[in-house]
Formats: C-alpha cells, structure tokens, sequence
C-alpha cells in the first residue's frame, strides 16, 4: 500500500490530473484521490486545462450552430398541407434565424398554421397577444427548422407557378386569406376583391396564378393586386374564394358594415348586387 502511495504521490510531484494518475497506475479513481486530494496541481497546469476546456466548448457550440435537438421532418414534394404551411409563413408570417411566427387576428387561421406544421415539426408554439390590437401570434422557437424554412420559401416561390393547379389554388386562398379583402361599397357602386404585398414578385405569381383560373387581376403598384368585374368575380368565388370563418374586422373606425362579416358573405352580396 505504501508502494501505491508513494507512486501516486510521485506521479502527482510531476503535475498528472487524476484521470491521467487513474490511467498510469490502473487504480480506481477513488484510491488515486485519497491519496494526492491534498496536492494542488500547478498554476500552470490549471491554466492550461481551464484554456482546453473553454477550447472544447466553443468547437461543441460550434458544431451545434444552426442545430437543434428538436427535430423536425424535412418533406421532398409540395402538397396541400405543406403549401399552405408556407404560404401563410409568407404572407402573414416571419421565417429567420430564430425560427417560424404567424400573426393573425383570426383563429380559424392560427388553427390551421397550427395543424399544418403538426405535418413537419410536433412541438407546441409559444403564444402571444397584443393587447393593443388584438393580434395573436404563435412562435416556434428551432433555428434549423427556421433556415429550412428560408429555404422552402424560396423554393415554392419558384415552383408554384408550374405546380398542380391544386396546389396553386391553396397558395392563392392563402394569400387572399392572408392579405386580401373584399371592398364592398354600394353606395360608390365598388365591387372588388383586393390584396396586398410589398414584394412585386409575389403580386405578380398572384396575377400569373389567377389568369391559370381565367381570372383577369390588375396590378395596382406599388403593392396591390385587384380583382374586378361580375364574371372575374364569379370566376374568384367558384375557383378560389375566401376560406369559411375569415372575417372582416367590424371594429375599425373606417368600417362602412360596423359588423364583423365573413368576407366570402361581402363577396355573395356584392355579386348579388349587380343587375
């Protein structure tokens, strides 16, 4: 036993870690220790495994960047769920480095951003309201299903003109959904259905996707898309129209209906308003 501590004593004298003394000798780790537990190592010693150790955890976080534990389910080819997911990020969402959010007032929306990303990524989003405006926003908080994100927004934007035309109706609702609405004024003899976007690019896809549908839509710029005229109209309510439950926003100040009226009911009273 003498022997053991000697030599345990001896290695330390020449500044080995535990660890290092545990390898050496093929002791186990709590026999090592009780005999040097009273023998520091080095200053320098200590210095040098504090830098080694700061070393190994920036190449860990490092590695990481970009990653997260909470995987999601990369999909390969568009379908209903996934373009309408997308879309809507587009539109009334923000897709960056921190991950995915939706804004919106209406909860049949939120609803279905919810159910959709169900499809690709199983964790719940945080929530959020604005007391001020009442705007609700989920939040999921992953930077990689953030970048993946990025990436198929791009992508869609370059695909959908030549998709399905099942596809190209799901990304049109959720645009007019989204950022559309049905200006609606008897009294101005106004009939029309309107949308809005800062991207051009966008607004012109809008335009392309609609004339798929023998839709006629002017482009208003610098951020505006407009459908007109009785048979553009029908044509918008049979192909297109606006989803059951989006609703206009009665409360406002400059609101001629003072209700809040589903925007697929404007668009039946303005198409019953003309003769």
């Amino acid at each position: 036993m003498n022997d053991f501590r000697q030599q345990c004593i001896e290695l330390r004298d020449k500044d080995y870690t535990l660890p290092e003394i545990v390898r050496m000798t093929g002791r186990a780790k709590s026999s090592v220790y009780f005999h040097i537990r009273n023998l520091p190592l080095s200053a320098l010693k200590q210095q040098n495994i504090k830098e080694r150790s700061r070393k190994q955890a920036s190449q860990i976080a490092l590695a990481r960047k970009g990653k997260s534990i909470r995987i999601f389910r990369p999909f390969s080819t568009w379908d209903v769920p996934t373009v309408c997911l997308v879309s809507h990020l587009l539109f009334d969402g923000e897709v960056n480095n921190r991950g995915c959010t939706y804004n919106n007032r209406n909860i049949s929306l939120l609803k279905r951003v919810e159910a959709c990303m169900k499809g690709v990524y199983d964790f719940e989003p945080k929530k959020y309201k604005n007391t001020l405006t009442g705007v609700l926003r989920i939040s999921y908080y992953n930077v990689a299903l953030g970048a993946y994100m990025q990436q198929k927004s791009l992508q869609l934007l370059d695909e959908i003109v030549e998709a399905p035309k099942e596809l190209k109706r799901e990304f049109l609702r959720a645009f007019f959904d989204d950022e559309g609405c049905m200006d609606f004024r008897p009294k101005e003899r106004r009939r029309g259905v309107r949308g809005y976007q800062k991207n051009t690019r966008i607004l012109k896809s809008i335009q392309t996707l609609l004339a798929d549908f023998y839709i006629t839509a002017t482009l208003k710029l610098p951020n505006e898309v407009v459908v007109t005229g009785k048979n553009n109209l029908q044509k918008f309510q049979q192909e297109i129209n606006f989803s059951p439950g989006i609703f206009i926003n009665g409360e406002r100040s400059n609101s001629i209906w003072k209700e809040n009226l589903e925007k697929r009911e404007l668009l039946i009273r303005a198409l019953n308003s003309f003769k």
